[in-house]
């Protein structure tokens, strides 16, 4: 089914948008505030306490360490039948702070609703706000998911904010991605005295990485699959005994992911016997499931984007992960991104840590907010979309949406 107008009416959407103006300076503030104080995953104590206390202040019922995640907010405005979860990032990356613009994305999401509130009775609407911590590494919103957070809820939506130009919401595409380590053992020894005695690990891992070398010439085109040594030895005049190597694999298919998860493993097992050496491996996070934005909700934000005045490009934009993509395969969801315009530097650089505190990106919170806001209203309005998306919940067995990507 197919929305075939915008829903709610034009007064309703022309406050929604003036509320957000209002909002301005506030949300540009909070903005800043994260910006200037970037947290790492699971570490985002005070970005979540600012949040909390935004919407607190607006009437919000606001729980920090929701979930059984420290640093996770939810907030929660209304009593209507139809619940929407608007999810606010807010972690920062190693090094170069707010290099993928999580700071924008709290923001609109505080942004949207705090500018739905006002209307939550008209339009029957529950309004649940979720902070979502640790997006760039751990993946944050898995462990909400198996808690339960987005059991009662009807559709999630999110925005994220990039360099470049406005594309459609469904032209946003992301990986399945699985993050482990891999450790060989071996035995140490005088590198010149007894080398013979050694068993080296380091040798292993250069096997190892060598192997995934080559295998990379057979493997689908838009997969993706990355290593780096983080342990691997402690001086030059002793045989390491211990390596361990970082790996991510990433593909869009699924089925691709996990034979290339199997093909990575055999790379490592083969080390291991070349040298000698004991391995063994174990996740560092939470897996990603490649994104599946709803067509109806997609559709509504692009017809919104366009009716704020700005223009939706060709390009489509890819090959990154996002725990949203576990969202989305439970509940109907989009992830749309919002432009810094005129801003070009590349995400996970210091080039957009720096766009994403520009005037530009304070206009992509006010727009982003705005957009976000008026594409919940109208779902809310169409009738058709709002039983069909009210249907899915009833039918949806309990627990349904407790689940996660297993790898």
């Amino acid at each position: 089914m197919t929305p075939t107008a915008l829903s709610a009416s034009p007064a309703l959407k022309a406050d929604a948008a003036e509320t957000v103006a209002g909002l301005r300076e506030q949300l540009v503030a909070l903005s800043h505030t994260i910006h200037a104080n970037p947290e790492l995953s699971w570490q985002e104590h005070e970005a979540a306490a600012l949040v909390a206390s935004t919407l607190a202040d607006a009437g919000f019922a606001v729980e920090v360490g929701a979930y059984g995640v420290p640093t996770a907010v939810e907030a929660i405005y209304g009593d209507g039948d139809l619940t929407v979860a608007i999810c606010a990032e807010y972690d920062a990356l190693p090094e170069i702070g707010h290099g993928c613009g999580h700071n924008v994305i709290a923001a609109i999401g505080v942004g949207a609703a705090l500018a739905l509130a006002p209307f939550a009775e008209r339009a029957g609407l529950r309004i649940k706000l979720l902070g979502t911590p640790a997006e760039e590494h751990g993946g944050g919103k898995v462990p909400m998911l198996v808690a339960g957070a987005w059991e009662d809820v009807d559709f999630s939506l999110m925005v994220h904010g990039m360099t470049g130009q406005d594309i459609s919401a469904s032209g946003f595409r992301s990986t399945a991605v699985d993050r482990f380590e891999v450790e060989f053992v071996g035995r140490t020894a005088h590198a010149a005295g007894m080398p013979e005695q050694g068993v080296n690990a380091a040798s292993a891992a250069t096997l190892a990485q060598t192997a995934i070398a080559l295998l990379r010439q057979h493997l689908p085109k838009d997969s993706n699959l990355n290593t780096f040594i983080s342990v691997g030895g402690e001086a030059t005049n002793i045989i390491p005994g211990r390596t361990v190597v970082q790996v991510e694999v990433r593909a869009y298919e699924l089925d691709d992911w996990r034979a290339m998860k199997k093909k990575v493993l055999a790379c490592f097992e083969g080390a291991a016997i070349a040298t000698g050496c004991e391995w063994s491996w174990k996740p560092t996070e939470h897996p990603y499931a490649p994104l599946a934005p709803d067509q109806d909700l997609a559709d509504i934000w692009d017809r919104n984007l366009v009716a704020s005045g700005r223009e939706i490009t060709p390009a489509g934009l890819g090959g990154g992960s996002t725990d949203m993509g576990n969202v989305s395969q439970v509940v109907p969801s989009i992830h749309p991104t919002i432009a810094f315009l005129g801003q070009t530097g590349p995400g996970h650089n210091p080039a957009f840590t720096a766009a994403a505190a520009t005037p530009a990106a304070d206009d992509a919170i006010v727009d982003g907010a705005t957009i976000l806001a008026w594409t919940v209203l109208d779902v809310a309005g169409d009738e058709l979309l709002r039983a069909d998306l009210l249907r899915r919940t009833a039918e949806r067995p309990a627990g349904a949406t407790r689940i996660t990507l297993e790898a």
